[in-house]
């Protein structure tokens, strides 16, 4: 039996919480009953949790962007949702409200399954319940997403940037390009459709000036791990429709994780992210890797039309880079003269042999 919304108010339950920026889409004003009891959570459910053992995540970021540090007795509130992170944690939505892990900064629940060895055990949290509403029905991001939207008639640029694995560099990238393509006179937004939800490259592209910056959790989802990828190609139509409207004529998409990832696989195949993408971008942290994701993306018959990423940072990874591979290679301060970038359009396309 939960509280009612009254008792939940009463008892400042929420008031007193930390909201989680994966939940930044959820209005407090929305926070009206607390159900206990053996329910059964799903990905996107809001719960209110207690800290009970600090581990690897020893703050929390808030709507506003705010780190909160977190200690033993520390009440949250997060969105249940799988995780997919090499260099930290896989963990999954459990069956039941019982005790579980804070696995990602941003604010998410779920049960460690297996972590990289470089990593702590994940912060155990005390689910207290389901956050519901007036009616006593559990609140999920869902019901707080942008509508679907068709894309528009007038499709702007749609620059897809995906990369050899985590930390290739692919964030970065996104924000040179952005930068690069904003001073060249375009009206740039910026999305991420795949990932788990955390406020630090949305923060990034806002500050870079981007018109938009939107994300998968306002499509929905506070991570994308384990979705199917029709939803994930309706999202990536609602996201840039959504850009669109903002009136942005150009947007640069993140696709988050590695080419071997199975939901970034399964979008960058399928047929609506090839008819709207005007070229692909590859970040890769060495030049074997680019060599790899090169010809993968060929095989897959993408637009392919530069690589970068982390290995640019290196003069030799470069150079060993371009004798390697047969599309261009920018380094970051190409793709933020934004220049060298539109003339490669102009060129000969990816997925043709050089």
């Amino acid at each position: 039996m939960g509280l009612d919304p009254i008792a939940a108010r009463q008892a400042g339950l929420f008031a007193a919480a930390h909201q989680a920026f994966s939940t930044r889409r959820v209005p407090g004003s929305a926070f009206r009953t607390l159900l206990a009891g053996p329910r059964v959570p799903v990905a996107g459910h809001l719960v209110l949790a207690e800290i009970v053992e600090l581990g690897q995540h020893r703050q929390l970021e808030l709507v506003s962007g705010r780190k909160a540090h977190l200690f033993p007795g520390s009440r949250i509130i997060v969105a249940y949702g799988n995780r997919y992170a090499p260099d930290q944690y896989e963990a999954l939505v459990p069956a039941d409200l019982g005790p579980c892990d804070l696995v990602a900064g941003g604010g998410l629940a779920a049960r460690e399954t297996q972590r990289n060895a470089a990593m702590k055990s994940p912060t155990r949290i005390q689910p207290l319940g389901l956050i519901g509403d007036d009616l006593g029905q559990p609140l999920n991001l869902s019901a707080f997403a942008l509508p679907p939207q068709a894309m528009p008639a007038a499709t702007p640029a749609v620059f897809v940037v995906c990369g050899s694995s985590m930390n290739a560099g692919k964030t970065h990238t996104v924000a040179m390009l952005v930068r690069g393509l904003l001073a060249s006179g375009r009206r740039t937004a910026a999305c991420k459709v795949t990932g788990t939800g955390s406020g630090n490259d949305l923060w990034k592209m806002r500050d870079i000036g981007a018109l938009t910056v939107l994300d998968f959790a306002d499509a929905g989802y506070p991570s994308t791990y384990g979705t199917p990828v029709a939803e994930l190609e309706a999202a990536f139509t609602t996201l840039i429709a959504a850009c669109a409207s903002a009136g942005a004529d150009t947007v640069v998409v993140e696709i988050a994780d590695g080419l071997g990832q199975v939901e970034t696989a399964g979008l960058l195949r399928s047929a609506t992210l090839r008819q709207h993408t005007t070229a692909v971008l590859f970040a890769a942290a060495d030049p074997l890797a680019a060599a790899a994701g090169e010809r993968w993306l060929r095989a897959a018959g993408l637009p392919l039309i530069a690589v970068s990423g982390l290995m640019t940072a290196c003069p030799e990874s470069t150079a060993e880079a371009r004798e390697l591979l047969g599309t261009p290679v920018l380094g970051a301060e190409q793709l933020e003269a934004g220049l060298a970038f539109l003339a490669l359009l102009d060129g000969p396309r990816a997925g043709s042999t050089p």
